[in-house]
């Protein structure tokens, strides 16, 4: 059994909370819900001594998670300084991460798909030989659309290998970073995937461009401001728990997940 400032946290509270804290084993797992018992005994022992659960009527919500919550999130705004992100401050991370305000290039790009499981070496062995074969005759002028049609086992074959606009996201991460740093034309090496081997031709290639500071402003505040809240959150419990005399349980805080 668990103790905290003489409150006790039974071992079946721990089970029970297990079934929310997915892990590797079972100890991780019962360690994660430990943890998680003890920072919520701690901000709701705080809470009553600023008689926080005195002032919250219980009666008007719907179950006791609810009522929890609440008188969670007014602890949090009544009793942890939570700065905000300035102006100034917004400013310099924009133009530390312009990179990320950007709208997403886009490919117009055709492909022959060779498929080749992962696991199975010869298989892809195969395949990359035939994609480099099939790169040299696209080199002496065949027709990518014919090659398409009698090699490639993607859908997109039955219209000469045509994938379309591409912006990013839209396929698999290793396929994405080779076709859009590749400059226009036929791509002469294969590009690997988990699905096998592609012959690429890039048809047009536009470029992303840069979003204008006042355009992402407000999601930039919000990001700092949350990012803030986290950590000065992070903070209090730390100190609630260098403050709490907790028996039965070895707090690592460094260590906890709950705690990043």
């Amino acid at each position: 059994m668990i103790s905290v400032n003489q409150e006790s946290i039974s071992e079946q509270a721990v089970l029970n909370e297990m079934q929310y804290h997915p892990a590797d084993n079972h100890r991780a797992a019962m360690v994660s819900a430990a943890q998680s018992l003890i920072i919520g005994k701690l901000l709701l022992q705080r809470a009553d001594e600023l008689n926080l659960t005195n002032n919250i009527d219980a009666t008007t919500f719907a179950d006791e998670k609810t009522y929890q919550d609440a008188v969670l999130e007014q602890l949090i705004n009544q009793d942890i300084k939570i700065p905000q992100a300035t102006s100034a401050e917004c400013q310099q991370y924009y133009q530390a991460n312009l990179s990320k305000f950007t709208t997403s290039p886009l490919v117009a790009a055709r492909h022959i798909l060779l498929p080749a499981p992962v696991e199975d070496i010869n298989t892809r062995l195969e395949a990359k030989a035939l994609a480099d074969e099939i790169i040299k005759q696209l080199k002496q002028g065949e027709s990518f659309s014919v090659l398409a049609s009698a090699h490639s086992k993607c859908d997109s074959s039955k219209h000469g290998g045509v994938l379309g606009q591409l912006s990013k996201g839209q396929t698999v991460a290793e396929f994405e970073r080779q076709v859009f740093a590749a400059s226009e034309g036929l791509m002469t090496h294969a590009v690997e995937s988990r699905y096998g081997y592609h012959v690429v031709f890039i048809d047009m290639k536009i470029a992303g461009n840069q979003l204008p500071y006042d355009l992402v402003k407000q999601r930039i505040t919000t990001y700092l401001n949350e990012k803030v809240k986290r950590k000065a959150i992070a903070q209090y419990i730390r100190h609630l728990i260098s403050q709490a005399n907790i028996d039965g349980f070895e707090f690592d805080v460094d260590a906890s997940p709950l705690m990043q």
